[in-house]
């Protein structure tokens, strides 16, 4: 069994908030990307289909993200 990759996390050019206030993604993994708090690198992550996250992505873009 090959060994998995290591998420290789980056931040979005937009998170240079004055808090500090971001997000991480990893997008080098198979067919996941994973999301976690910038602020604790050891904590916890959310993962996500690439499917999901596509969508997601493009409702953002094209601001047709709906609150449930």
């Amino acid at each position: 069994m090959a060994d998995q990759p290591k998420p290789e996390w980056f931040k979005s050019s937009y998170s240079n908030a004055p808090n500090n206030e971001c997000v991480e993604c990893a997008r080098n993994l198979p067919r996941r990307v994973l999301i976690r708090d910038s602020k604790e690198p050891d904590g916890p992550y959310c993962a996500f289909s690439l499917e999901a996250w596509a969508n997601f992505t493009n409702s953002v873009r094209t601001s047709t993200l709906r609150h449930h």
